[in-house]
């Protein structure tokens, strides 16, 4: 997966693995403001799922992929 950093986002894409999870939490517990593009994730491990869930960050673009899409809309940030 690819992770870019911004100053107000963290936009993800491709295939987001377990060993990306504890970077994103951490990123976005110290960014609580933040907001999560997603729109070019094509895979999203259930750890990164978790990860998400945990924080109160708002998705600012869902995923093209619609499996990936419905997971994270029930989540109520997007």
């Amino acid at each position: 997966m690819t992770i870019r950093f911004l100053k107000t986002k963290a936009v993800l894409s491709e295939n987001c693995t377990v060993e990306e999870a504890e970077e994103i939490v951490q990123w976005l517990i110290n960014n609580p403001k933040a907001e999560l593009n997603m729109r070019e994730v094509t895979h999203l491990h259930t750890a990164s799922l978790q990860a998400i869930a945990a924080t109160g960050n708002r998705i600012s673009a869902l995923p093209n992929d619609p499996f990936c899409a419905q997971a994270l809309q029930r989540l109520g940030r997007a």
